[in-house]
């Protein structure tokens, strides 16, 4: 079956549960874009400039487009799907694609969130038919052992915006606990007023960064059991109900991951009611920090064949500071096409 055919019978059967079909542009800008992806979409992506709106980016995917949308009309709650093609650079197996289309869905709905996690996981799987095994993952748990942390806001913003980068983040790590030494930890930074004033930053500017330094430089290192309070939550690893009892053994000593904890318990249920076998559901801790940088929860794959997963904290830039609670998934009909070919 030709790639435009199982579209449009993906797009059908979103329809059928409930969204409206919609059709961003092909032209974002690309200021939103990167500040919300991250500059690494800039070397993946493709960018052209416009006299008039400025720096302009072929849609890398729907999700930033399809969000801006419906906070736009803010009507919850919301249900969404789309088709067409997206252009970045994507390796799949041994097949780079540059330019292919996604068929989504997307959820807003804040009233059960472990259950639309539920709707999206197991009306993708449903759609996919015999796919390959999923894998699950959620980086909340990253997130709220991060916050627990006993360090500066600067240290966890850093850790935090180093999430999707495993082998940057696990550098800052081994920095932040006296592994690796500070490159300035044995002598005095000096001033802004010290030495010729060279390029384009201003004097308020340098000060400024010198004193992040100094702050960085004298702040305590983590401690021992932080660190491996960290590395344990990465760690957790398997059938979905064996993780949660993982976690609940790293909340016997600390206790933030409960509220995580109890919402991936609710989503197990929800997915269990919708006829999904838990039990042979994946789950990795560390999945999802190759994705792009909007997810913060719940993230899952069916192989190349299709992903998603949470991202309230989209909701809330995009929003002005008003999130609401969103989920969604993309499936890739060409890959589809070739596998249903193939059959």
């Amino acid at each position: 079956m030709a790639e435009a055919e199982i579209a449009a019978r993906l797009v059908a059967k979103f329809e059928a549960a409930g969204a409206s079909r919609i059709e961003p542009g092909y032209l974002q800008s690309a200021d939103v874009l990167l500040d919300l992806y991250g500059e690494d979409i800039r070397a993946r992506a493709y960018t052209t400039h416009d006299p008039v709106h400025g720096e302009q980016m072929l849609r890398p995917d729907f999700t930033v487009p399809v969000v801006r949308t419906h906070m736009a009309e803010r009507r919850e709650p919301a249900r969404y799907t789309y088709a067409g093609p997206v252009w970045r650079r994507q390796d799949y197996g041994s097949t780079r694609a540059r330019e292919f289309w996604q068929v989504g869905y997307e959820v807003f709905d804040g009233a059960d969130p472990a259950g639309a996690d539920a709707e999206v996981f197991a009306l993708i799987s449903e759609a996919l038919g015999h796919v390959p095994e999923a894998m699950t993952g959620d980086l909340a748990f990253l997130f709220v052992a991060i916050e627990a942390l006993q360090t500066t806001a600067a240290r966890k913003a850093a850790l935090r915006r180093h999430v999707w980068r495993p082998t940057r983040f696990a550098r800052l790590l081994d920095r932040f606990s006296g592994a690796a030494p500070f490159a300035c930890d044995t002598r005095d930074l000096p001033g802004a007023a010290d030495g010729p004033h060279l390029g384009m930053r201003s004097a308020v500017e340098i000060e400024a960064r010198l004193a992040a330094l100094r702050q960085e430089r004298d702040t305590p290192d983590l401690s021992r059991e932080e660190v491996a309070f960290l590395r344990a939550v990465l760690a957790v690893k398997g059938a979905s109900p064996a993780c949660v009892r993982g976690f609940q053994a790293i909340a016997r000593e600390f206790s933030a991951l409960g509220a995580a904890i109890a919402n991936m318990e609710a989503r197990l249920e929800a997915l269990a009611k919708r006829g999904i076998d838990v039990e042979a559901v994946q789950f990795d801790a560390s999945f999802g920090r190759a994705s792009m940088e909007y997810y913060d929860g719940f993230v899952f794959s069916f192989g190349d064949l299709a992903s998603g997963g949470r991202y309230d904290a989209l909701t809330r830039v995009l929003g002005d500071g008003q999130p609401v609670p969103a989920v969604g998934g993309v499936i890739r009909p060409g890959i589809l096409a070739q596998l249903e070919g193939g059959a």
